[in-house]
């Protein structure tokens, strides 16, 4: 397998990471850390690049994918589970909110059309462009790694090298949500930006390009995804320090709500006319790139589920479904999104953790299933909170645990669910060395 064929699913998996809600969190972090941006920066890049880079890993480690990982608390819990995964963060959340957001920031910020029609034609336009691009799988590393990609950081690039040469780095003020504990606030910023959950889903895009370049062996597809995931994530610690950078420099006094409107505003300052049109067109290849690769994460995953149903097929139900959803509008997706994602992602944390930990102890199914049992039961508790449900009860009972008012109360309590289901079944001196894989 030829190396730059490794370097071009690396870019690919690059532009699939790097969607909208990733262009906007760093500026905002370091608008509002300051002088504090160091530690806050970091503790971004530990849960924004490191944990998804280690879900892909997961996920190539494994012979059935997402599937596997799923199967060591039981098969039917993988399969479902694995199902959720795809609809949530692909079809009815990630694919329409990609459209959705390419049109408010960036198609809206270059023409300033308010009209409703607008995001349908731009969606029909937007999901025709994705429907072209995704109905070759194997031709997807090359329209994106080579093409898309270099064009995304081309454009990026003369946003932060003009940053760069243009603001100068003065002292700035600390915001109270960075004043204390910066790099922990740092951590649950990247936590949000849900790309772990993400490269649950793109670990399938990466394997089945690998297996296009020629890569057989579980030795080949484990190593091109380690360098292929090293290159994206050098990339996008790259990209998130310097738009990162962007925010903490940016002059002026003025109050921002979030990072589109920090880059609107450097772009403005620095380009002047150009700056939405600029701005606009870093949004547009971002939301495309990732919903190219989403599709066809979603349509490779079902099709080898339900193989009755051709891959082109997936693709045409996928866009169809992501052209409706997104016409919907971008508040409605995330209203109905919020609660699905906070059940789902604590849940893909632990697996993916547990099932690399996996590699370098003995195995251990009740490990998996009391760390995933306890922390579903916290997740499901975020999900119906976030929905207006009363829980006082229940907030009573569980907001002793550390960070549980961050949203991360089930992080210790999963922790020592997986030791004591660890240490059980070491007592009964009973390894689990053939994980349940069939009902």
């Amino acid at each position: 397998m030829k190396r730059f064929n490794v370097l071009f699913i690396g870019f690919m998996l690059f532009s699939l990471f790097f969607g909208a809600g990733n262009l906007i969190f760093p500026p905002l972090l370091g608008s509002e850390s300051g002088d504090n941006f160091g530690p806050a920066i970091t503790g971004f890049l530990i849960t924004g690049v490191l944990l998804p880079f280690m879900a892909v890993m997961a996920v190539a480690l494994e012979d059935n994918g997402l599937i596997s990982m799923g199967s060591r608390v039981h098969y039917f819990f993988g399969i479902v589970f694995a199902i959720i995964i795809y609809l949530s963060i692909g079809a009815f959340y990630g694919i329409p909110r990609a459209s959705s957001v390419a049109y408010e920031l960036g198609f809206n910020q270059m023409f300033n059309i308010d009209d409703s029609w607008g995001i349908f034609v731009f969606s029909l336009i937007f999901f025709t462009i994705t429907y072209l691009i995704s109905l070759n799988p194997k031709k997807i590393v090359n329209r994106i790694g080579q093409y898309l990609t270099p064009l995304l950081l081309l454009v990026l690039a003369v946003l932060v090298i003009q940053s760069f040469l243009s603001f100068e780095n003065v002292s700035s003020p600390v915001s109270e949500k960075y004043a204390s504990s910066p790099f922990f606030t740092g951590i649950l910023e990247g936590y949000f930006t849900m790309d772990a959950v993400a490269a649950l889903a793109f670990g399938i895009v990466i394997i089945n390009a690998l297996k296009d370049k020629d890569a057989v062996s579980k030795s080949e597809l484990v190593k091109g995804t380690l360098v292929s995931a090293l290159v994206a994530g050098t990339g996008l610690v790259a990209v998130y320090f310097s738009l990162g950078w962007i925010g903490r420099v940016i002059p002026g006094e003025t109050n921002f709500k979030n990072g589109a409107e920090i880059l609107t505003y450097a772009s403005d300052i620095l380009f002047v006319t150009s700056g939405n049109i600029l701005f606009g067109l870093i949004v547009m290849l971002a939301c495309l790139t990732t919903c190219v690769g989403l599709i066809n994460a979603c349509s490779s995953f079902f099709n080898e589920i339900y193989p009755k149903l051709s891959y082109s097929n997936y693709v045409t139900i996928f866009v169809i479904i992501g052209l409706l959803v997104s016409n919907l509008g971008l508040n409605m997706i995330l209203l109905v999104a919020v609660p699905l994602l906070s059940f789902i992602y604590p849940i893909a944390i632990v697996l993916i953790v547990l099932s690399l930990l996996e590699h370098v102890t003995r195995k251990s199914k009740t490990m998996f299933q009391l760390a995933v049992a306890v922390t579903a039961f916290y997740a499901l508790y975020e999900a119906l909170s976030s929905i207006g449900l009363e829980l006082e009860f229940f907030t009573s009972l569980l907001d002793i645990t550390p960070f549980f008012e961050q949203g991360l109360g089930w992080v210790l309590p999963a922790f020592l669910a997986a030791l004591i289901g660890y240490g059980i079944d070491i007592l009964k001196n009973k390894p689990i060395d053939d994980i349940e894989e069939n009902p």
